[in-house]
């Protein structure tokens, strides 16, 4: 079988929806939405399946909303895997964008889904805390050589902090930080080469050092967790390190908050130790994307499809 890595969505992946075909056809997977309600003590799996969408869309809500889902998901596979008498493959690597390495970590068995849903749930109100007093904002570059990285964030340098949050395909990355400065590097990526600079409507400086807050609010939160080793590396999102250690999982998810997301360098990462094959395991298909683009050459494979029996394609498995 093919040397396999799991990837897990993160915040943006999410749509009122996600998740009710897969729970209607999987008692797997109605169970793992159960124990996520359970967890938070109302239901995150209503609000997945029926919305409102702006309700859905707070961080509060699709942190969690994500988690649960992305785990349900890997549970109605491991169903669908069983009932067909194919062996479950044991990946490589688990990795997850930025938030969804809570979900990696769960399917890591470091730590349980009960404490991840109410650990993100913490983290999405420890982020829009953070930074309070200064208007943080987050921009998408598309089309700007690597080259010029360095030129886009000196254009905002003078008028706050701005930073490379999200590198997530060449050519494709997102800055963070101070909005005048991130405002000021956007507007002036066209005349570096870029394709396009468009400020996201979002208000919190996601993986930028106006995060610091929520990373300080966020360790002393994970402090009694209890975590174990993973039993799948996980790759950081930083620096494409692997983290293998209950006390580096541990403090990933404290880094992670003011460090950028570097998806290429995971990406490669896998791809240079010999994955061949991305299984993107949740709501969406934007890493499935994505890998596309990085490493053209490997499968990259999303489990959600409306079209697949139950809303889920399963790798390795003929379909019926």
């Amino acid at each position: 079988m093919d040397r396999i890595a799991y990837v897990f969505p993160g915040q943006g992946s999410q749509s009122v929806g996600m998740g009710k075909a897969l729970v209607a056809a999987s008692p797997a997977a109605k169970a793992v939405l159960a124990e996520a309600d359970d967890a938070l003590g109302e239901s995150i799996s209503t609000l997945a399946f029926d919305g409102p969408e702006d309700q859905l869309n707070l961080t509060v809500n699709s942190q969690p909303a994500l988690v649960a889902v992305s785990i349900a998901f890997l549970a109605a596979m491991r169903e669908r895997w069983a009932a067909a008498g194919v062996t479950e493959p044991a990946p490589a690597y688990v990795a997850g964008h930025s938030m969804g390495q809570y979900s990696a970590l769960v399917a890591a068995e470091s730590i349980s889904l009960a404490d991840a849903v109410r650990l993100v749930r913490e983290r999405g109100r420890q982020m829009q805390a953070s930074g309070q007093g200064r208007q943080g904002a987050m921009a998408a570059i598309i089309g700007l050589d690597d080259a010029r990285i360095p030129d886009l964030l000196a254009l905002g340098a003078g008028l706050g902090s701005v930073a490379v949050a999200n590198r997530n395909s060449p050519g494709q990355i997102v800055i963070s930080g101070d909005r005048a400065a991130v405002e000021a590097a956007a507007n002036g990526a066209k005349e570096l080469g870029a394709r396009r600079g468009l400020v996201l409507p979002v208000s919190v400086a996601a993986h930028s050092t106006l995060m610091a807050e929520a990373a300080e609010g966020m360790a002393k939160v994970l402090a009694p967790i209890a975590f174990t080793d993973p039993k799948t590396a996980l790759i950081a999102n930083a620096d494409a390190r692997l983290i293998t250690t209950a006390a580096a999982a541990r403090s990933e998810l404290i880094e992670h908050l003011t460090r950028g997301v570097d998806w290429v360098a995971a990406v490669q990462r896998m791809t240079a130790d010999g994955v061949t094959t991305f299984v993107e395991v949740g709501s969406g298909r934007v890493l499935t994307g994505l890998i596309k683009r990085i490493a053209p050459e490997a499968t990259a494979f999303a489990t959600d499809e409306a079209s697949a029996p139950g809303g889920i394609a399963v790798p390795f498995v003929e379909p019926n």
